[in-house]
């Protein structure tokens, strides 16, 4: 490549990055919804957990996850108490919609633990249902033992790695 045409190319490179415009939504309203954000949600509060409307709010205060126990699908009490209080949120702010992702540990193999992933997230997604929430606005997806939280070989490490994490997004469908 000669000397000009590695300049043309660099012009053309620094171009383009002048083209990005990170304000291009307006001062900081985000989605496609420009200042009411999607599904006519407050998106300015998304990220306040003193917002009892907010996806840190749901995950900090409500609680995004339920944990399970070694090659169990079925809900704890503590799990239950969990998800009835996910299944209220989700009732009274009706604008979200959520995928519930099953994990598990890193012990059995990669088919056997996709396939409990699968199971808890639909045990979750069944629960969400019997308490109200409209099966439409909820989706599952098994990652197994794919997306650890810690990576150890001990039970504390595996412990963390058993559950089913509700992920919330803005948009009654999913």
């Amino acid at each position: 490549m000669t000397l000009a045409a590695k300049s043309l190319l660099l012009i053309a490179v620094l171009g383009l990055a002048a083209c990005n415009n990170p304000d291009r939504y307006g001062a900081g309203a985000g989605g496609a919804g420009g200042a009411g954000g999607a599904g006519g949600i407050d998106t300015t509060g998304l990220g306040d957990p003193s917002n009892p409307t907010s996806i840190a709010y749901f995950n900090q205060t409500v609680g995004d996850r339920v944990l399970f126990a070694v090659d169990q699908a079925t809900i704890s009490p503590e799990g239950r108490a969990v998800l009835a209080g996910q299944a209220q949120w989700l009732m009274t702010n009706t604008g979200y919609a959520a995928i519930i992702e099953g994990h598990a540990d890193e012990q059995g193999t990669r088919e056997y633990n996709l396939n409990l992933g699968a199971k808890r997230a639909a045990a979750v997604q069944n629960f969400l249902i019997s308490q109200g929430v409209p099966a439409g606005r909820l989706r599952t997806i098994s990652y197994g033992k794919e997306r650890p939280l810690e990576v150890c070989s001990e039970e504390a490490c595996y412990a963390k790695n058993r559950r089913a994490v509700t992920v919330l997004s803005a948009g009654a469908g999913v």
